[in-house]
């Protein structure tokens, strides 16, 4: 077929059985630990159960064909598996690049690995693209002789938009120039899902997930990817997967591909539903709201211009935490809880974790907007916010 598919239409039909009589619409599940066969393992053979299973390969086919990426994805235990996965590319004594605001596993697993002294940890504000590109300038100087030739001594991680602030990054630009300094790129996508962002086309060399969040999508299953076009770095992420034993459950993956058949829908509809509250936020006195999609956000005219929609999550800052806590309590609808991407909408006051950073406001709320009724989560904050307020 010479058509290319709407990526609505590859998450239902992408990663299918081959049609013939009488055959399953779905994959089945295998469940074993062994496969059968003497010979040596190859690539391509299956050989024990921590190396691959037949389950995995068409959610790892269907994500890598969403997010373009010209390899097999590579699903593991969780985002925080693949996260440490792809951490694990850089040389040992380099520097990795992170946000100084992004997904508060990532950037504690760093630090602790930075602690150990695997590698220097230099944050930055993403939304800075001339700060990020002085940080990679300095690290490569610093970290040349330690470059084996896949450009390793130094790796940039980003996000965009960063948990929990939504800070924008100029992804073509960074990730541009970050291959012109011979330097490693990883973005986490969780948040824009490959629907919205495709982090690879701009070139970036890993693409990871959280599955657990939107691409699953219904808060039953933890899961994980890591995708790219370049065989050296699929090759040492497999190995890492295989190693280290961060591998799914047969069941959990097939939990997820059958949640990845109606993310098209889950996400429109909740990016929707987020629109029309960060709108109605933004006239409620005496919060401040953060959203990409607002035309007066900061991010919002670079989100407008690198992504296909503005998501699905909302922050508000309120006056301090006393007042964000009451109003994660007051609400009826929404669900007080750490996660997001799922089909319920959730609340959560993010200071309450002791690492999360300290340049994040003491009363930002988090909203992880679902798909419930737009009007029906309105009446709940809105009933909140006037007890609080």
């Amino acid at each position: 077929m010479t058509h290319e598919w709407a990526p609505e239409t590859v998450v239902v039909e992408t990663g299918r059985p081959t049609r013939t009589n009488d055959a399953s619409l779905n994959h089945p599940i295998t469940l074993t630990s062994t496969f059968i066969g003497t010979a040596e393992a190859t690539p391509g053979t299956y050989g024990y159960a921590r190396t691959g299973n037949p389950t995995w390969d068409p959610f790892e086919e269907a994500l890598a064909t969403l997010e373009g990426a010209a390899l097999p994805g590579l699903v593991f235990a969780s985002g925080l598996a693949a996260i440490t996965a792809a951490l694990d590319l850089v040389a040992p004594g380099g520097t990795v690049v992170v946000p100084r605001h992004a997904y508060l596993g990532a950037l504690d697993g760093a630090a602790q690995s930075a602690a150990a002294g695997r590698f220097d940890l230099v944050p930055v504000d993403v939304a800075d693209t001339e700060a990020v590109l002085t940080a990679l300038e300095t690290a490569r100087a610093e970290k040349a002789g330690l470059d084996d030739g896949t450009g390793n001594s130094v790796l940039l991680w980003l996000e965009s938009p960063t948990n929990p602030m939504l800070e924008v990054a100029d992804l073509p630009v960074l990730l541009a120039r970050a291959k012109e300094f011979g330097v490693l790129s990883v973005v986490d996508n969780t948040f824009a899902t490959p629907l919205l962002q495709k982090p690879l086309s701009f070139g970036a060399d890993v693409v990871v997930h959280s599955a657990t969040k939107y691409i699953a999508g219904h808060s039953d299953v933890v899961l994980g990817a890591a995708l790219t076009s370049r065989e050296d770095l699929r090759a040492k992420l497999h190995g890492y997967r295989t190693i280290r034993g961060g591998i799914a459950g047969p069941f959990e993956v097939w939990l997820g591909l059958r949640g990845l058949r109606t993310m098209a829908l889950r996400v429109e509809r909740a990016q929707e539903n987020a629109g029309v509250l960060a709108r109605r936020l933004s006239e409620v006195p005496g919060i401040e709201v953060r959203y990409p999609g607002l035309p007066g956000d900061p991010g919002h005219a670079r989100a407008a211009a690198q992504m296909n929609g503005f998501g699905a999550i909302v922050c508000l800052v309120l006056p301090d935490a006393v007042q964000a806590e009451k109003l994660t309590g007051l609400v009826e609808l929404w669900t007080p809880a750490t996660s997001l991407g799922g089909v319920e909408s959730l609340i959560e006051r993010r200071r309450r974790h002791a690492t999360e950073p300290h340049s994040v406001p003491e009363g930002l709320v988090r909203l992880s907007v679902g798909i419930e009724h737009v009007d029906d989560l309105w009446a709940d904050l809105e009933q909140a916010l006037r007890a609080v307020l």
